[in-house]
């Protein structure tokens, strides 16, 4: 048997002009998870990451000495979260009157819970239309676009030889579609889990003839208190 390990990136920048750069906690989240698997004496045999900057500092920062050097897999590229809330957001708030009520709601508020309340609301919204197809823009990747090419990242992986283990440094969409596919679960079940994994955080598969099973999802035990975000 194989194991994937599928470890999402650590907290990002969301609300700044560069969304896509770790935040001080981001990077002490990389190392946290790092050390952590280095303790339990994880040994991958491949070492994965997507292509923005966030996947790739997260898998930088977690490195072990013993790790075989990290490859860069585009196909494990989050969905597009930057062209859902600048060029969706408004697009489904010029066609739906409490929609656009709601992304008001979230821009009168100034910070803190209640604002990234507001934001989760907005984005649920607006992801749900996308991921149907009936909220699209040539600018932006769809979803069957995204899902083909996670479903292909994933078919890879399934197919190395037996006793591999692979660790993947990705983010919370492509974690979230592998395990509904992992599951053979409806497309919606995907946002679902993406929607709850938590910066940093190990979810476990384990596959090999032809089968793929889900052994944990969203593990943060190896992150104190402290450390724990998931935006």
């Amino acid at each position: 048997m194989s194991e994937l390990l599928l470890i999402r990136h650590g907290q990002a920048t969301p609300f700044e002009a560069d969304t896509d750069r770790l935040s001080p906690l981001g990077e002490a989240q990389a190392r946290a998870v790092g050390a952590a698997l280095a303790a339990e004496g994880v040994t991958p045999t491949h070492v994965l990451h997507g292509p923005l900057v966030r996947q790739r500092r997260t898998a930088e920062l977690a490195a072990q000495g013993t790790w075989p050097a990290a490859t860069a897999d585009p196909r494990l590229r989050e969905y597009d979260g930057d062209g859902l809330v600048r060029v969706l957001v408004p697009l489904l708030a010029s066609r739906d009157p409490a929609f656009a009520a709601r992304v008001a709601a979230f821009r009168a508020e100034s910070g803190g819970p209640e604002r990234n309340r507001a934001f989760q609301k907005m984005l649920e919204a607006v992801a749900a239309g996308w991921q149907a197809g009936t909220l699209t823009h040539q600018g932006v990747e769809g979803w069957a676009n995204f899902r083909a090419r996670v479903e292909s990242a994933l078919g890879d992986v399934l197919a190395l030889p037996s006793g591999a283990t692979v660790l993947a440094f990705t983010s919370g969409g492509v974690i979230g579609l592998m395990v509904a596919l992992a599951l053979d679960a409806p497309d919606a079940t995907a946002l679902n889990l993406n929607w709850r994994v938590k910066n940093g955080s190990v979810t476990r598969l384990t596959f090999g003839g032809g089968r793929v099973s889900l052994d944990s999802f969203n593990e943060v035990h190896h992150l104190p208190p402290e450390l724990r975000s998931w935006r």
